[in-house]
């Protein structure tokens, strides 16, 4: 008797995994690589033919050429997707003031002149420490550092912000932000 229940339960097993773990998944994969080819295959940014990196996941810029996106909470390498948690430092964490008094004071010595409050989202980092974007005050924050390294006029800077700036879901949900690597691409090709 315990033969004959055996039988059908692997049966059932062997035909659920097939089709749940190999046809589903393949099924699924196939109609995203038709209707959101881009998504599909990561996002992925390409320059000269050549991959320069992903629209979902951050990359560290230091150049004060460059728009610096928000701190990443992945060591001992920044935007490791590996690597990818939150900081876990809570708001009485002695830890978590210090690592936004240090961000702080660099973006202060990166542009000493300018003495507009910080926003938030430049010196915290983000739930999974891989944030590819910036609220928009962010990038507009960095605009004089980055407009003088390249010699070009702030107001042609602001414009590529404004540009690049995507909206909030629905108008409502979130807060005005930008790419920072696709910021920094259509910097590249303006000068």
């Amino acid at each position: 008797m315990f033969a004959r229940s055996i039988r059908p339960a692997v049966s059932l097993l062997l035909a659920m995994t097939i089709l749940l773990g190999i046809v589903y998944p393949l099924l699924i994969t196939g109609i995203a690589r038709l209707a959101f080819p881009r998504q599909a295959e990561g996002s992925l940014i390409r320059e000269d033919g050549r991959l320069v990196g992903s629209t979902l996941i951050g990359q560290s810029f230091s150049d004060p050429r460059y728009f610096w996106g928000r701190p990443s909470a992945t060591t001992p390498q920044p935007y490791n997707g590996i690597g990818s948690t939150g900081s876990n430092l809570g708001p009485l964490n002695p830890a978590l003031l210090d690592a936004v008094k240090a961000n702080a004071k660099a973006l202060r010595d990166a542009d000493p002149g300018n003495r507009q409050p910080i926003p938030i989202d430049l010196v915290t980092a983000s739930a999974s420490g891989l944030d590819p974007e910036i609220s928009s005050a962010g990038a507009l924050y960095q605009a004089a550092r980055v407009a003088r390294s390249r010699s070009l006029p702030i107001g042609q800077v602001e414009a590529l912000i404004q540009a690049h700036a995507e909206e909030p879901f629905l108008g409502v949900i979130g807060e005005p932000r930008v790419n920072v690597l696709e910021l920094n691409l259509a910097l590249d090709r303006m000068h």
